[in-house]
């Protein structure tokens, strides 16, 4: 393959990281975090294929209700006591590797995005979360969502973080006092 040959077929493409990217859509906001799980891969993309795990350690979702293998209806907390929420469609599904991930049109936060598990050996496997989303209110509601706890980046980084608890160990730890086990009616 010549030079000129090898050019054309890779134009428009761009094979830096995507936080990185010249074609990543500029009037998106795009993060991307990282874990290191001390689970096989496989393990961890099983539990989040099922869009119903996700809510036992994803602190902003409300419901995640399936529609079908690759659609569901998300509703997450937002600033000022409000929810909004989409329809999520799959894109791709690499089974143990990657699930790749669309809002539908009219989505009250556009968004799209991927999640990663790739072999650590002893370490176990990184998950790696990419998000590309359009902040509702544009600079200002990006503005109070940071202020509110609420902005994606803040969210993503303690997701993963809980994801890691959860997978690790079978639970999250938390420094909030459970009024319940106070009061002895948790034993």
């Amino acid at each position: 393959m010549t030079d000129s040959e090898m050019r054309s077929r890779t134009a428009g493409q761009d094979d830096a990281p995507v936080t990185a990217s010249k074609t990543a859509d500029p009037d998106r906001k795009l993060l991307a975090e990282a874990v290191t799980i001390n689970r096989p891969a496989r393990e961890l993309y099983d539990f989040w294929r099922d869009p119903t795990n996700l809510v036992s350690f994803m602190d902003n979702i409300v419901s995640i209700e399936p529609i079908d293998r690759d659609r569901s209806r998300w509703t997450v907390k937002a600033p000022a006591g409000r929810e909004v929420s989409w329809e999520s469609v799959i894109t791709k599904d690499v089974p143990g590797e990657e699930i790749t991930w669309q809002s539908a049109e009219g989505a009250d936060v556009a968004n799209s995005g991927r999640i990663e598990f790739r072999d650590a050996g002893r370490r176990g496997t990184v998950v790696r979360a990419v998000i590309a989303y359009d902040p509702p209110g544009g600079v200002i509601g990006e503005l109070v969502a940071k202020l509110f706890q609420r902005e994606p980046r803040i969210q993503t980084r303690r997701d993963l973080r809980r994801f890691k608890q959860l997978m690790e160990t079978g639970e999250i730890a938390t420094n909030a006092r459970n009024p319940r086990i106070l009061a002895g009616e948790g034993k």
